[in-house]
């Protein structure tokens, strides 16, 4: 008898478990800056101030053919037509850009802003390159 009493109130409150649907506010009902990932512990979606995920930017570097025209070696690529991305904090620094992640946001989305001397200007632009996959590429890049 305790047995079956026991299983009856398990079951009623796994029966309260997992009823009620949860629900967010759409984006048009929150008001005020959006929280970052390190204010809140939790992840964020959508904006170009979170951080890149280097495992999806390894991806798109293979997807876009970085590799044929850049050393890198977390990418096993070794060509030599454009800047050796091993050293982008120095080619960064030289710059004098900004961050060697906003020197490599730049060097991406507006290749024409800065050419590195003794190369050729025929990088082209990656505007098909939504804000997360180019976080997701400056992450690669520049954590890898």
């Amino acid at each position: 008898m305790r047995r079956a009493a026991l299983i009856a109130l398990l079951a009623a409150a796994l029966a309260g478990c997992g009823g009620a649907e949860t629900t967010a506010p759409a984006p048009e009902t929150v008001e005020g800056p959006a929280e970052t990932q390190a204010e809140t512990g939790s992840e964020t979606t959508g904006g170009g101030s979170e951080s890149g995920d280097p495992t999806a930017g390894k991806a798109i570097y293979a997807q876009n053919g970085c590799g044929s025209c850049h050393t890198f070696d977390p990418a096993a690529s070794k060509a030599s037509v454009g800047p050796n991305l091993n050293e982008l904090p120095d080619l960064a620094e030289k710059a004098d850009r900004g961050s060697v992640e906003e020197f490599t946001s730049e060097s991406i989305s507006e290749p024409a802003a800065y050419i590195e001397e003794g190369f050729p200007e025929i990088m082209p632009t990656y505007d098909e390159l939504d804000e997360r996959e180019l976080a997701d590429l400056v992450a690669f890049l520049t954590e890898s």
